[in-house]
């Protein structure tokens, strides 16, 4: 069994206080006591358990995850709703008694809905502080959660880390290729045959063509934001307005909008381009979809409660899904595509994605993808008020 010195629990001190040291007798009323409400706006699954494994309180997302109403919990034995409940049920019984203060393992909760596939999460068990012996308080953090916030941290790391590299390969891509240019136009003056003039303006041309790739990767860090009330359906309906515009044979762009969602101070011209640069990378993958008259993209909103960004917590959030049905982001750059220059398809930049993801972490956001072929779905996340 799992142990670790004994270390101060923000969870157990919160309960302490919010119940004034008090713990509802082993048959509590179904609604979660006022004085426990505050482990309804958690992210977590919270739990009381006695000594003998009964469930005495859950909260919210404990309720919501299993698939259970919270009046059909309490009472019931905690460990079976476990697939592996033998040794959760022993830590638990063992901080219950007093015989260690915390403990941690590993489990995987059941779940009735909506794959039913077991759900591996990470259990913290720790003594209740509030003078009533034999009862725990038991948290399961889900470990795609802690594996999201890890990917969020590497991503905002990797993002700053591109952004330096740019600035400084910007600088020293610019110095020499201004020379060569200007080399170029001087030569060009100077020759008097049509067929030479022709290889200088080819130098010309490449050359502020590089000019405008370097300006493009420098157009996010350069420009400031311009902040005013954005609404994220405005937003979504100039996209599709210009990708129907763009492709307007052989792709549907449907809404699935709920029109609760409330504004938010942002950036309207950016978001407009981070979602466009998203929206018109599905549409182009969608190339042999578009031909056979089936291609589809879907737009569609959610608010999303109690998120993590960045190590800070959000009461709500905004959820953009940007959703195809086309062959899949290719699994060689899966977990690359939001680099510079990396690209899938033939004769893409490899610009669009990154300079999407760059707009929304300037609004605390953040972007993911999940593909698979015939399913693809990019998921913007970004605070309310």
């Amino acid at each position: 069994m799992a142990t670790e010195p004994p270390e101060p629990s923000s969870l157990r001190r919160a309960l302490s206080v919010v119940t004034g040291g008090l713990i509802p007798s082993a048959s509590p009323p179904p609604a979660l006591p006022a004085s426990f409400s505050a482990f309804d706006h958690l992210a977590t699954m919270v739990a009381v358990v006695d000594v003998n494994g009964q469930c005495l309180l859950a909260n919210a997302r404990f309720e919501a995850i299993l698939g259970l109403s919270r009046r059909a919990m309490v009472g019931q034995a905690f460990g079976d709703w476990f697939a592996d409940p033998v040794l959760l049920t022993e830590t638990i019984g063992a901080v219950a008694r007093n015989e260690f203060e915390t403990s941690r393992l590993q489990a995987r909760l059941k779940r009735s809905a909506p794959t039913g596939e077991p759900l591996p999460v990470h259990v913290i068990v720790t003594q209740l502080e509030t003078g009533r012996p034999g009862e725990a308080i038991v948290e399961l953090v889900e470990l795609e959660q802690q594996a999201r916030q890890d990917r969020e941290e590497r991503a905002l790391e990797q993002a700053q880390a591109t952004k330096e590299l740019i600035r400084n390969l910007a600088h020293e891509i610019k110095n020499p290729l201004g020379g060569i240019r200007g080399a170029a136009q001087l030569l060009q003056m100077e020759i008097e045959s049509k067929a030479l003039t022709e290889y200088t303006q080819v130098i010309i041309r490449e050359a502020d063509r590089l000019q405008a790739l370097v300006d493009r990767l420098l157009a996010p860090h350069r420009k400031p934001q311009i902040v005013g009330d954005v609404n994220i359906h405005e937003v979504c309906e100039r996209v599709r307005a210009l990708i129907l515009a763009e492709f307007p044979r052989g792709l549907d762009v449907e809404r699935d909008y709920d029109t609760s969602i409330p504004e938010f101070r942002g950036d309207r011209e950016q978001l407009i381009q981070a979602v466009l640069n998203i929206t018109r990378n599905a549409a182009e993958a969608l190339s042999a979809r578009r031909q056979a008259g089936d291609a589809a993209i879907v737009l569609r909103t959610r608010i999303a409660r109690q998120v993590t960004l960045g190590r800070q917590r959000f009461r709500l959030a905004l959820e953009l899904h940007i959703e195809d049905n086309g062959p899949g982001v290719p699994e060689a750059i899966r977990d690359q595509i939001f680099y510079p220059l990396v690209s899938g398809r033939d004769g893409g930049s490899g610009l669009g994605l990154t300079l999407a993801q760059t707009f929304i972490q300037q609004h605390q956001g953040t972007v993911e993808c999940q593909s698979e072929p015939g399913h693809t779905v990019f998921v913007v996340t970004i605070p309310l008020p």
